[in-house]
């Protein structure tokens, strides 16, 4: 069983993916997806240039574009979605290949990830992804899936996702559920596949109009009937854990679901 890395970078951030190569392997390689956001010329690292890394460059902003053109070129029995600041080990990825080796009826697994200023909650039993045990959400980074399951059925929706246009977040949750709308089996492994470089980015994000918004549209679109009462209860948590304004919060988040309701195109 083969296992690609996906990885997604911007302009400079080209530059930081050497530091998380590891010795070549039999078996796992690397697609690398390099968004160009401006005409400044930039050189590709010496380090790059090796027969188990393919790259290919994607014009213009977006980080849900830069993972489905990465989805595009993946020739893998199974692929890893990652960022240029994700940190392997081969154990790690061997458990990623193992896991979807001992679970064949499995098309989309999710994993831990760890990093430093990381608080998120993990459950310790794995656990169907139909639904989300209170606390849970999934990372784009945890994300591991079967390609021939996905590939040219399933894609990140390009209206969500930082660098899109409205709504800056909630890519991930909407993988899962089209997936799972799709007929295709998800499931969450408790085991620690990956670390961050940088796991407080999300935490900086919070604050911003595009992220409240994306928590709205997404309850407009999967919990419709208690989207009120879930609202109150996402923003008094974004107040309590990360400071966010309550307020701000509740008004922005309406204007998720509003903007959702008279645009459905874009699902």
């Amino acid at each position: 069983m083969t296992l690609e890395i996906l990885i997604c970078t911007l302009d400079e951030g080209i530059n930081n993916i050497p530091a998380m190569l590891l010795e070549p392997r039999e078996g796992i390689g690397y697609i690398v997806s390099w968004q160009h956001s401006n005409d400044k010329e930039i050189a590709l690292p010496e380090e790059l240039k090796r027969d188990d890394i393919k790259i290919y460059d994607l014009e213009g902003r977006g980080l849900s574009r830069n993972r489905n053109n990465c989805l595009r070129h993946a020739t893998a029995n199974v692929c890893l979605i990652s960022d240029d600041d994700c940190r392997y080990t081969h154990e790690q990825l061997q458990k990623v290949i193992d896991t979807f080796a001992q679970n064949p009826d499995v098309d989309i697994a999710t994993f831990k990830f760890e990093g430093e200023g990381s608080t998120k909650y993990y459950p310790k039993e794995s656990f169907s992804l139909t639904k989300f045990p209170k606390g849970y959400f999934v990372a784009s980074i945890e994300i591991a899936l079967r390609r021939k399951s996905i590939q040219n059925i399933i894609w990140f929706n390009e209206n969500f996702g930082l660098g899109a246009e409205i709504f800056h977040c909630g890519e991930e949750h909407i993988f899962i559920q089209d997936a799972l709308s799709h007929g295709l089996t998800c499931k969450f492994f408790p085991i620690t596949i990956v670390r961050e470089n940088d796991s407080t980015v999300c935490i900086r994000r919070d604050n911003e109009r595009g992220t409240l918004m994306a928590h709205g549209a997404i309850l407009q679109l999967y919990q419709p009937k208690t989207k009120y009462l879930r609202m109150i209860i996402k923003a008094y948590r974004l107040w309590q854990d990360r400071n966010v304004p309550f307020f701000k919060a509740i008004r922005q988040m309406k204007n998720g679901i509003k903007y959702i309701k008279s645009h459905p195109e874009i699902m």
